[in-house]
């Protein structure tokens, strides 16, 4: 019994501790971040579309980096979530178990690989293919990061969403079958519904990772900060930036504060759209 209350009151410490460091990090990033207002309105910031911040008289418009981010976001969602959840689902359902057995930790050990190396393969092989397929001038651009950030999330939303597919019932299946609907009906009607809040929580997970890469969208992205008018186009995401420039900002500078003011906008995306994510999962749940 005392080793039982010892135990509990480690959890609850290291759980008070995560909270503590997450809400300490969210205080620092807007502390630092906060005071580019009392220079530049907010709405100037939001919408100006030129980022120029070593220029004199500097420009701190950040929409070309949100427009950035958002894109190949959405280009990694659109081949992620299909080959995710298509790989998710001829794992649980459709490959023998000694293929699944052979091919799950496979598929886990590519969430592992560093976003560096993933970033070598793009410089060096995709994006002269994008560059030859599509025969546009410049390789490093909106479509190869998210082709390649799409490639990241995918081992991640798969595994989650195997989870979850896998661990339906095998009653509700049998029964089914068993009055009279085919494989094929059972896994749309009924196995894929009854999974899909592990489902959606796979891609929110996958989509996560995506919206928050760094590495990888410095190495392929372009670095250009301008508003896209091209999935060709080259990019500089929010993150890339951060990353890209925090080495040369002088501490307590607009161009530093401006730096932790697009950490709070990226992490008020990231609130948000785990926020819609979980309300989607919620009501997947309620549906059911």
């Amino acid at each position: 019994m005392k080793k039982d209350k010892i135990f509990s009151l480690l959890v609850y410490l290291f759980a008070i501790l995560a909270i503590v460091v997450m809400f300490g990090i969210i205080l620092s990033v807007f502390s630092e971040g906060l005071p580019l207002l009392n220079s530049i309105p907010l709405w100037a910031i939001i919408t100006g579309t030129e980022w120029y911040p070593t220029f004199n008289p500097p420009s701190f418009g950040i929409l070309p980096l949100i427009c950035a981010s958002l894109l190949v976001t959405f280009i990694s969602a659109i081949f992620s979530v299909p080959l995710g959840i298509g790989s998710a689902i001829f794992l649980a359902e459709v490959a023998p178990a000694y293929l699944r057995n052979i091919l799950k930790p496979m598929l886990e050990l590519l969430v592992a690989i560093p976003s560096v190396v993933y970033g070598l393969f793009g410089m060096t092989v995709l994006s002269g293919f994008i560059m030859r397929l599509f025969k546009v001038p410049l390789g490093l651009n909106a479509f190869t990061a998210g082709i390649l950030l799409g490639i990241m999330a995918t081992p991640t939303i798969a595994s989650v969403a195997e989870d979850a597919i896998f661990s339906v019932p095998v009653s509700i299946k049998e029964a089914s079958i068993g009055i009279g609907a085919t494989k094929f009906e059972t896994l749309y009607h009924i196995v894929l519904p009854a999974a899909k809040s592990g489902i959606i929580t796979a891609i929110i997970l996958g989509l996560s990772r995506a919206i928050g890469e760094t590495m990888t969208v410095i190495m392929v992205a372009g670095g250009s900060p301008i508003i896209p008018h091209s999935i060709f186009d080259p990019v500089r995401p929010l993150t890339a930036t951060i990353a890209a420039e925090m080495g040369e900002a002088a501490h307590g500078s607009l161009h530093y504060h401006a730096l932790f003011f697009i950490g709070a906008v990226l992490m008020t995306f990231t609130y948000v759209f785990n926020i819609l994510g979980e309300w989607f999962r919620k009501r997947a749940i309620y549906r059911q």
